[in-house]
C-alpha cells in the first residue's frame, strides 16, 4: 500500500494510477540526471534504457523521498543478512538496530530495506562487492531509504521468520513495519535499482513483486549467434527416432547434455528429447560384451559399425551416468554398468592404463555382423576382434574422468580404485614435466593438447569424488602447463606445440573441454587465470564463424552459460573419519547436474584452496549449500539438503519416480 503522504510534500499519485501518466509524469517534472536517472520532484529512478528491458519504472509523483529511503533499508538489510557482508564504511552507511531504523523512516518518511546477513555467506559477500558498490543503488537508497543491515545469526527471531527467503535475504518495510517486498538471495545491480525505483513509484506490494524481473544472463556469444545456436539445437533432432537428424546416428555428447541442463531447469520437452535419445542409444551398446559401437547409418539406430573406441566408452559413461543422477532411470544404469564392464573386461591394461580401441571386424575387411551377432562362447570360439594396445595420456585420462564420475554419483568404490590406477599409470608413465602429458611413450610430435587436458579434467573428477586435495593440485598443474604452452594469441587453445611448418590451429571439441574444465576449475582454485583461460577459449568459440560451422553446437551454449554463472556450490565441514560428514558428503555427490562445486573441509586438515566463504563452527558435522540466489544455513541431515533445494528446484528432491 501506498505510503501516508509527508506533511512537507503533496500527496502522492494513488496507487491505480496507470503506467503511462507516471511515465508522463516523470518525464514531465524531471531532468535528465547523470547516468540514465531521472528525477521526479526530489526522487531519483534509474530507467534502463535497453530495448530488452520491459521494467520500466518513475517516481511517483512528489512521493519519491518519503518511500524510497525505507525499501532501500530494507533491501540492504536483507542483503547484508546473508552473511557476506562487507565493511560498513565500504558501500552504505548501515544502520545495525532495527528500533533506530524505523525510528528515522517513521520520521523522514522512508522505506526500510533490511539486509538480512550471514557472516559466511557467499552470496553476501557478492551482494556487497557487486551490488552495494554500485553508484546507482547507493543512490537510490541514498535519498529514499533507510538502510537496515543484520547479523541473522544475532536475531534468531528474524532469522526464523525469513530463512526461506536468505542468505542474504532482502526485504523492504514501509515507516509502520508491513512488508512490501521481499527477496532471495543475491540481486543484480541492474535488476536491484529497478526494484527499488518501482517501489518508490508504486509501493503497493504487488506491483513491487514483479518490478525486478531480469533479462539474460550477460554472454560473450552475441544475441543473433546465440539465437541461432539455439534454433539449430532444437532443428537437428530427429523426433522420430532421437539422436540428430543425419544419417549416422550416435549419442552427441553435447547435445544430450544441454537438453538434460534445460531438463533441470524445468523444460520438459527437452528431458523428452534427451531420454528419447538416451533410450535410442542404447541399441548401440553391445548386449553380449557391453560397450558402444560407434554408430549406426541408415537414419536409424539398427545398422551399427561395430568398432568400440575408447574415447566413445567414456563419454556414453559418463553421459548415462549423469542421466541416471537426473532421473533415477535403471535403464539409464544398467547402459552405464553395461560400457563400464566392457572398459573392465577388455580395455584395462594390468598396470592400469587403458586401451585405445578393438576393431569392428574379425577379419580386416570383413563385415562381422554375423560374429556380432552370435553369444560370448560363439564369438571366442571365433577369435577375438584385435584390440590396439596402445596407451595413450588422452584415452586413459578420459575413462579416468569417466570412472570417477561413475563413482562419484553412485558410490562405486570400485570404479574410484580403477580411476586413481589410472591416472597413476599416466603420473608414472606418461608426464611430460611441470603438469604436461606425452602422448605415447614417445612422442615425434606434440605435446598435444588432448593428452594433458584429458588428464587435468580426470584430476578434476578425481578431486569431487574423493576431496582428496592431491588431485586438485594436479588439476591447477595441467591447467597451469596448457596456458603455458598451447594458448593461442589469436584466440582459443591449439592443438599441440607448433615444431614444423604447418602450424596446429584450435579445434572446436578440444576448447569446448578446456572452456569447461577452468571455468569449474576457477571456481575450486579462486584463480583469476583460470577464469580466464575459460574466457579466452569461449571468445575464439563464439565467433560466428566457429560457433556456427557445424550443423549444431549446444556445446557453446553449455560453456557459455557456465562461465557466466555460478555452479552449485555445496560444502561439508566435519571430520572425515565422522560416519555423519561421510553421509552429508555422498548426498551432495548424488545430486543431479554436472556444474557444481563439491567440497568437504575437515577442519584438522587442510583448508579450501578458495576460501572464499567464511564457515562458522559447527559442533556437529554440516552442510553448506549456495545456490546462484542465496545460501543456507547449517543442514545437519542428508533429507535437510533435499528440502533446502527443493524450494530451488523440484528436481533436486530426494524421492523422483522412476520412469523406465
Amino acid at each position: 500500500m501506498p505510503l501516508p503522504p509527508s506533511p512537507d510534500r503533496n500527496s502522492p499519485a494513488p496507487a491505480s494510477a496507470g503506467i503511462d501518466a507516471i511515465l508522463t509524469a516523470a518525464d514531465q517534472r524531471l531532468p535528465a540526471l547523470g547516468g540514465g536517472a531521472r528525477r521526479v520532484g526530489t526522487c531519483h529512478a534509474d530507467e534502463s534504457e535497453q530495448a530488452n528491458d520491459h521494467v520500466v519504472t518513475h517516481i511517483r509523483k512528489n512521493a519519491g523521498d518519503c518511500l524510497m529511503p525505507l525499501f532501500l533499508r530494507f533491501i540492504l538489510v536483507l542483503l547484508l543478512g546473508s552473511g557476506c557482508a562487507l565493511a560498513d564504511g565500504g558501500t552504505v552507511n548501515w544502520i545495525r538496530s532495527d528500533t533506530d531504523a524505523f525510528a528515522r523512516a517513521a520520521r523522514d518518511n522512508r522505506f526500510v530495506l533490511l539486509y538480512l546477513e550471514a557472516v559466511w555467506c557467499h552470496w553476501c559477500h557478492v551482494m556487497d562487492q557487486q551490488t552495494y558498490t554500485d553508484p546507482a543503488v547507493k543512490a537510490v537508497i541514498e535519498d529514499h531509504y533507510v538502510p537496515l543491515r543484520i547479523d541473522q545469526d544475532a536475531r534468531p527471531d528474524l532469522a526464523n521468520r525469513y530463512r526461506d527467503y536468505g542468505w542474504p535475504a532482502t526485504i523492504v518495510f514501509d515507516p509502520a513495519g508491513r512488508e512490501i517486498v521481499k527477496r532471495q538471495g543475491y540481486v543484480a545491480p541492474e535488476r536491484f535499482v529497478r526494484l527499488l525505483q518501482a517501489i518508490v513509484a508504486d509501493p503497493s506490494p504487488e506491483a513491487a513483486d514483479n518490478a525486478d524481473a531480469g533479462g539474460p544472463l550477460p554472454s560473450r556469444l552475441a544475441q543473433d549467434t546465440r539465437k541461432a545456436l539455439q534454433a539449430r539445437h532444437r532443428s537437428a533432432h530427429d523426433d522420430k527416432a532421437g539422436g540428430l537428424d543425419i544419417n549416422q546416428k550416435f549419442l552427441d555428447r553435447d547435445s544430450v547434455e544441454w537438453q538434460m541442463v534445460n531438463a533441470l531447469a524445468g523444460i520438459a520437452e527437452e528431458g523428452r528429447r534427451a531420454q528419447q535419445t538416451l533410450d535410442a542409444a542404447r541399441a548401440l551398446i553391445d548386449p553380449v560384451w557391453g560397450g558402444v559401437y560407434q554408430y549406426s547409418t541408415h537414419h536409424d539406430w539398427q545398422h551399427p559399425h561395430y568398432e568400440k573406441l575408447a574415447t566413445v566408452q567414456a563419454e556414453y559413461l559418463r553421459i548415462y551416468t549423469l542421466a541416471y543422477a537426473q532421473w533415477r532411470r535403471e535403464s539409464d544404469r544398467n547402459a552405464a554398468l553395461a560400457i563400464r564392464r566392457y572398459i573392465d573386461r577388455f580395455l584395462k591394461s594390468k598396470d592400469g592404463g587403458y586401451y585405445v580401441s578393438q576393431d569392428a571386424d574379425l577379419t580386416a575387411g570383413t563385415h562381422a555382423e554375423d560374429y556380432f551377432a552370435g553369444d560370448d562362447a560363439t564369438r571366442r570360439a571365433r577369435g577375438i576382434p584385435r584390440i590396439d594396445t596402445h596407451r595413450y595420456a588422452q584415452q586413459t585420462g578420459q575413462i579416468a574422468e569417466a570412472l570417477a564420475t561413475w563413482a562419484e554419483y553412485t558410490g562405486d568404490t570400485q570404479a574410484l580404485d580403477d580411476a586413481v590406477a589410472a591416472v597413476e599409470w599416466a603420473l608414472r608413465e606418461r608426464a611430460h614435466g611441470k603438469g604436461g602429458f606425452r602422448h605415447d611413450e614417445k612422442d615425434t610430435a606434440g605435446p598435444y593438447l588432448a593428452d594433458t587436458l584429458a588428464m587435468g579434467r580426470a584430476f578434476l573428477a578425481l578431486y569431487r569424488a574423493t576431496a582428496d586435495q592431491r588431485w586438485y593440485m594436479h588439476a591447477v598443474a595441467a591447467a597451469d602447463y596448457i596456458q603455458a604452452h598451447f594458448r593461442d594469441k589469436r584466440g582459443g587453445y591449439a592443438a599441440a606445440v607448433s615444431r614444423g611448418p604447418i602450424p596446429p590451429l584450435p579445434q572446436i571439441d578440444e576448447n569446448l573441454s578446456v572452456t569447461r574444465f577452468t571455468n569449474l576449475l576457477s571456481r575450486y582454485s579462486g584463480s583469476a587465470t583460470h577464469k580466464d583461460m575459460a574466457a579466452h577459449a569461449l571468445s575464439w568459440l563464439a565467433q560466428p564463424s566457429i560457433a556456427l560451422e557445424r550443423l549444431t553446437e549446444a556445446g557453446i551454449l553449455l560453456a557459455d552459460q557456465e562461465v557466466h554463472s555460478d555452479p552449485l556450490h555445496l560444502t561439508v565441514i566435519g571430520p572425515h573419519a565422522d560416519g555423519r560428514s561421510k553421509v552429508l558428503f555422498s548426498t551432495t555427490q548424488q545430486l543431479p547436474g554436472w556444474y557444481k562445486r563439491v567440497e568437504w573441509w575437515d577442519r584438522d586438515g587442510k583448508r579450501l584452496p578458495n576460501a572464499d566463504v567464511d564457515y562458522p563452527r559447527p559442533k556437529r558435522p554440516a552442510a553448506f549449500i549456495c545456490t546462484d540466489r542465496r545460501c543456507s544455513l547449517p543442514i545437519f541431515t542428508a533429507e535437510g539438503i533435499g528440502e533446502f533445494l527443493a524450494t530451488e528446484n523440484p528436481m533436486h528432491r530426494k524421492e523422483r519416480p522412476d520412469t523406465d
